[in-house]
């Protein structure tokens, strides 16, 4: 009997994966950014070390923490600072915070804490050079921060439910990174290997940040309790991670980096394909993902949100939590293509946040087969930046066709479909959002409407002659080269585009947000609107002294009790 083949599943298409309500479920996954560093920095055994740690009594000074790579060595630069409580405001436009940092590319030298204390404190108002690789700040989490010293200081832990109700002691306002206020461009760290992975270098400096926050903490306890204070229990801080808070300076990025994007996307749905495609599962791969699913599970019960969407979706979420469970106890997972009757079965039974939790947690098993695509996440494709003009008309209005289809038919000029605009504020140099309709915005909106804007090109391409070149047109219409520009982009990334109206009345920036945060490897989104979000990072990680290859990886899901 000749035997069957085997079966190749396909990876999920576009028009299902890049709907906005689907990107705003992603969840973190082997490929999230935070984890890949982690993995690394225990496979290549990386050292860290704390050379300087000069703060006073009132908690203001400076620290530096060295990681030193194979190759290379990377040092955060923090300060801490005395805010008076009228000045703490997590917004972009914040003039001062509790602390702030930036990674230093190698080992800085007395000179380089010189100039950089009289630049980083000032953020935006500063400026750093090439030799820093971010900028960033962070404020305290008042009420624990203060709870925490108060604690330890007395000598006691502090109390788990208000760790867990948190999850952070600090939490960042941004972490800036590719050239932005003078740090290297991208272009000058692409080629190290340990930086190849997009935003390693701001996910070391969160990583190194955490560190930094937990010796804080604990200094300030012993200037409080002198010798009966004690530090914070070791399993307590792993609990801690570093909280962030995002808005919508970060919502076009999806948009404004298509192949980016594409190229995340893209290694996340080659991952799911090859998974599912597996026709058979091993004891140890099955039990690899029942124990994950298990804590994940916990992950989810921790969850908070006080935001009715996120409220709903988190109804929704352990709903499908209890009926995954359920379902999976019933399956072997060993045999007849599991994973892929798995994937199958969520989409049927489980809501938008449970099918993506699915497609993450099946790829836990499977380590060679996922995780080289962090390999591919990058863009190193300049190329693709450049018109090719000679492709004719026809072809043009077929990519039209193609990517944006669902676009065609709305009527772009009924309010409910161009009720947004974006902009950049003036003061900030970052995007906004405004109501097109209500406020002087239409003249300074940005191109951050790729489906109404190819509709229109649709328009206006459809009396031109089918086999003319592109570039006839673009010297007569040059409204139009960004989005041919676009479109010639999706030949080679077909994941480059949102299949969804990003100016609509109806269009929530949370999803574009947390598609992003979820390759970070963000976990707990919790939205404090529809424009910006508080995460949580590196929460459950081992601290540099504890990085071992055993436990650079899973950390992300909490450990279940005995």
């Amino acid at each position: 009997m000749k035997p069957v083949a085997p079966t190749q599943i396909q990876r999920r298409a576009p028009e299902e994966v890049m709907r906005l309500s689907r990107l705003g479920s992603l969840h973190q996954c082997r490929l999230s950014f935070m984890r890949v560093l982690t993995r690394r920095m225990a496979r290549d055994g990386w050292t860290f070390t704390r050379p300087v740690f000069a703060i006073n009594d009132k908690g203001v000074g400076h620290a530096v923490y060295t990681a030193q790579g194979p190759e290379r060595a990377y040092s955060l630069v923090a300060f801490a600072h005395d805010l008076p409580p009228e000045m703490r405001s997590d917004r972009v436009i914040a003039e001062a915070w509790d602390a702030t940092f930036t990674l230093f590319d190698g080992i800085p030298k007395d000179e380089d804490i010189d100039r950089l204390s009289r630049n980083v404190p000032l953020q935006e108002a500063g400026r750093v050079s090439e030799t820093e690789l971010s900028l960033s700040r962070a404020n305290r989490s008042v009420r624990l921060w203060s709870h925490v010293v108060d604690r330890l200081a007395a000598g006691r832990q502090p109390d788990p439910e208000q760790i867990e109700g948190v999850g952070y002691l600090m939490r960042t306002t941004a972490v800036y990174g590719s050239g932005k206020f003078g740090a290297a461009d991208r272009v000058v760290i692409a080629d190290r290997e340990e930086l190849q992975v997009p935003f390693q270098a701001e996910m070391l400096s969160v990583y190194l940040t955490r560190t930094f926050v937990r010796d804080l903490v604990e200094h300030m306890a012993r200037v409080k309790g002198s010798d009966q204070a004690v530090q914070l229990d070791p399993a307590i801080a792993r609990q801690l991670g570093i909280g962030n808070s995002t808005g919508l300076g970060m919502a076009p990025f999806i948009i404004n980096h298509p192949i980016l994007f594409n190229n995340w996307i893209m290694a996340r749905e080659e991952a799911i394909a090859r998974v599912r495609s597996r026709p058979d599962a091993t004891q140890i791969e099955a039990d690899i993902f029942r124990a994950v699913l298990k804590r994940s599970a916990i992950s989810v019960d921790r969850w908070r949100s006080k935001h009715p969407i996120q409220i709903k979706k988190l109804a929704h979420l352990t709903s499908d939590m209890q009926a995954l469970e359920a379902h999976v106890q019933q399956e072997t997972l060993l045999h007849d293509y599991p994973w892929d009757r798995l994937v199958l079965w969520s989409e049927t039974a489980l809501s938008e946040e449970g099918q993506e939790l699915v497609a993450s947690l099946i790829l836990e098993p499977y380590a060679d087969e996922v995780d080289g695509l962090a390999s591919c996440m990058a863009d190193s494709n300049a190329d693709a930046f450049v018109i090719d003009g000679a492709m004719q008309i026809k072809e043009v209005r077929a990519l039209i066709e193609g990517r944006f289809g669902w676009a065609l038919p709305l009527d772009w000029d009924a309010p409910e479909h161009c009720a947004r605009a974006w902009y950049v504020s003036e003061e900030k140099l970052e995007p906004r959002m405004g109501e097109r309709f209500e406020e002087p915005i239409g003249a300074y909106e940005q191109p951050l409407a790729p489906a109404r804007d190819a509709v229109a090109a649709h328009r206006a391409l459809a009396n031109q002659e089918d086999d003319h070149p592109i570039a006839e047109f673009l010297m007569r219409h040059p409204e139009h080269r960004h989005t041919v520009r676009r479109l010639q982009m999706s030949r080679i990334a077909p994941y480059s585009e949102v299949q969804d109206n990003t100016i609509s009345a109806a269009v929530l920036p949370i999803d574009m947000l947390r598609a992003k945060l979820s390759f970070f490897g963000a976990t707990h989104f919790d939205p404090r609107s529809d424009r910006w979000v508080r995460i949580c990072m590196y929460a459950g990680a081992p601290y540099p002294e504890d990085l071992t290859t055993e436990n650079a990886d899973l950390w992300v899901y909490p450990e279940c009790a005995e």
